[in-house]
């Protein structure tokens, strides 16, 4: 019992639990975004892949990104505080949670339809090749936050599990700014550390300033799109609040991204959650 105990607690630390919404939260809005009515919430198949994105996705998210950048951890401070950092005698523990959470992926692909299927593979390679070689997408300039697309296919997924059908493209291109966005934010406070490990990150490439100003940029469209597509419903202004984080870092000298950007999770989890409500609301009860 202390082996199973132990082993749980292991994946629950390389899991990033605090990160776990921007996987599973996606895939809940992707299904309430399409669903018809409540029947849709009774099928076993919601359940099965809302576990899934939940945890074992996140599992082989971080756990691959903690094998192939063991070197680069040692150099960041955040690693060991805010992240588990990898041990050495943890190495072949994470292998065989990574080979399992791979083998459970591909079984569950074989009762997909060919679109799950390739929207799921896409999941699958976008998530381990942004930190794994070849392709490292994380060392890329402007592929690295394009990359981080990976975020919005559990809820590309989950609308078509939902509809068998995929979101209309502007919802698409908001969820493209919105990941871009954030990406390029969370690494900003990395800029340094990336730079003597050699990591060519989009901060690196074109400089912080000109990166909070991009990531300002990209969370600008997404807050324009949300007010659009939502009517001006006055809830929706609240998006606003994203372009506010790195507008207030280059504006306010005082402000430091490194303290701020912790406060981003939960921002994502409350305005997901208020989200979650009101297509609940719309999508399921109807009762606007």
């Amino acid at each position: 019992m202390n082996v199973l105990g132990d082993y749980a607690r292991f994946l629950f630390r390389i899991s990033r639990f605090r990160f776990w919404i921007y996987t599973g939260g996606t895939y809940v809005i992707g299904y309430t975004l399409a669903a018809s009515g409540f029947a849709d919430f009774l099928s076993p198949a919601y359940y099965l892949y809302l576990i899934y994105f939940f945890f074992p996705a996140s599992i082989f998210i971080y756990g691959v990104n903690d094998w192939w950048d063991e070197e680069t951890d040692i150099l960041n401070p955040k690693k060991g505080s805010r992240e588990h950092m990898l041990a050495q005698d943890e190495r072949k523990r994470l292998k065989r949670s990574i080979i399992l959470v791979t083998v459970i992926s591909f079984l569950m692909m074989l009762s997909q339809t060919l679109t799950e299927a390739l929207i799921f593979m896409g999941f699958l390679f976008l998530s381990y090749f942004y930190s794994a070689p070849p392709l490292r997408f994380k060392e890329r300039p402007f592929l690295d936050f394009s990359s981080n697309y990976l975020y919005i296919m559990p809820g590309i997924f989950a609308y078509n599990l939902a509809s068998g059908a995929l979101p209309d493209p502007l919802i698409l291109f908001a969820g493209y700014c919105h990941v871009a966005a954030m990406h390029i934010f969370s690494a900003v406070p990395d800029t340094e550390y990336d730079r003597i490990a050699g990591i060519n990150t989009t901060p690196v490439f074109i400089g912080r300033r000109p990166a909070l100003a991009l990531s300002a940029f990209f969370w600008l469209l997404l807050s324009i799109i949300t007010v659009f597509v939502t009517g001006f419903h006055p809830l929706s202004f609240l998006v606003f609040i994203y372009p506010a984080f790195p507008l207030s870092v280059l504006l306010i000298r005082r402000i430091r991204i490194e303290k701020i950007y912790w406060y981003l999770p939960h921002v994502n989890t409350a305005l997901g959650g208020l989200l979650f409500l009101a297509l609940i609301n719309y999508r399921v009860f109807h009762w606007i």
